[in-house]
C-alpha cells in the first residue's frame, strides 16, 4: 500500500461526509472552517474520498463507512460483522459458514494450504475466550469484525484480522498461531493504526495489538522498529489485560 496519510483537514472533510447522511461542499466547508477550494481539492483529490466516498447526483456527499454506533457500511468489507452479542449467539460451524460466505464475497482467498480455516477457528475460540474473561462488562452491543479488508479502489488497503468497537476505542488485532515475536509481524499489526484513526474520526482511540495464540501468560510492550513507538503483544490468555488496561474494567 502507497503511505498515505491524511492530513488533519483532509480528516476533518472525511468524518464530516461520514458523520452525516449527505452533505454537500459548502456545509463541508462552513463545518470544518476553511475555504471552497481547500474543500474541493480534498474532495476530489484525497485517496480516502476517491475510494471510500461519492457524490450523489444533487452533489451531496456520502460515506460507505459512517462514524457512528453501529458504523453502518462496515460489515461491506468484512468476512464476519455483527454485534459482540450476535457472534456469541453462534456456534462455530455456524459463525464458519457466514465467515467463508463473507470472504468469498469479498474477495478474501480461502486457499487452506496453510491452515487458514484452522487459523479462522483459533482466532474466534481466542475471543470467545476474551469475552468469558469478562465477567460484569457490558459488551453485547460492542461491534465486532473478523477478516476485514477495508479496500475499494486503488489507494486505500487496510487489512485486519479482528476489529473490536466499543464505545469509544477500535481494537485492531493481528493474529498469529506462534509463541514468539517476529519483528516484522509487529510492523503488520501496526501498520495499518494511523488509517483506521481516519476511518473512524477522532472520537475514537485505535490500540493495534499483536495476538500469538500458541505463547502463554504474555502481554508486554515491544519497541517498533526504530521509532519510539511501542506495540502491545499479548498471548491469547493475556488478551483480557490489554482490554482492561484501555478500557479500565477492573482499575487497580
Amino acid at each position: 500500500m502507497v503511505n498515505i496519510m491524511a492530513d488533519r483537514v483532509e480528516a476533518a472533510i472525511y468524518e464530516q461526509i461520514c458523520s452525516h447522511d449527505g452533505i454537500k461542499a459548502k456545509d463541508i466547508a462552513k463545518s470544518v472552517g476553511t475555504d471552497r477550494t481547500t474543500v474541493n481539492g480534498h474532495l476530489y483529490g484525497s485517496p480516502f474520498m476517491k475510494d471510500l466516498c461519492y457524490r450523489d447526483s444533487d452533489y451531496y456527499w456520502h460515506g460507505l463507512i459512517r462514524q457512528a454506533r453501529p458504523h453502518v457500511g462496515l460489515g461491506d468489507f468484512c468476512g464476519y460483522y455483527g454485534l459482540v452479542r450476535e457472534f456469541l449467539e453462534l456456534g462455530e460451524d455456524q459463525w464458519l459458514d457466514l465467515l467463508k460466505e463473507g470472504c468469498t464475497r469479498i474477495g478474501r482467498n480461502l486457499n487452506d494450504k496453510r491452515g487458514l480455516i484452522h487459523s479462522f477457528r483459533d482466532c474466534r475460540l481466542t475471543m470467545i475466550r476474551l469475552f468469558g474473561d469478562m465477567e460484569g462488562v457490558d459488551f453485547c452491543d460492542w461491534e465486532i469484525a473478523f477478516e476485514v479488508r477495508i479496500r475499494r479502489g486503488r489507494h486505500i488497503r487496510i487489512y485486519t484480522d479482528v476489529l473490536v468497537i466499543t464505545e469509544d476505542k477500535v481494537f485492531s488485532l493481528e493474529f498469529k498461531m506462534k509463541d514468539k515475536i517476529d519483528p516484522a509481524e509487529m510492523d503488520q499489526a501496526a501498520k495499518y493504526a494511523e488509517f483506521l484513526e481516519v476511518i473512524f474520526g477522532h472520537r475514537y482511540d485505535v490500540i493495534a495489538g499483536l495476538v500469538l495464540t500458541r505463547a502463554e501468560d504474555l502481554y508486554i510492550y515491544e519497541p517498533l522498529g526504530r521509532t519510539t513507538a511501542e506495540l502491545p503483544v499479548c498471548s491469547g490468555d493475556m488478551l483480557f489485560n490489554l482490554f482492561n488496561e484501555y478500557l479500565q474494567f477492573y482499575p487497580d
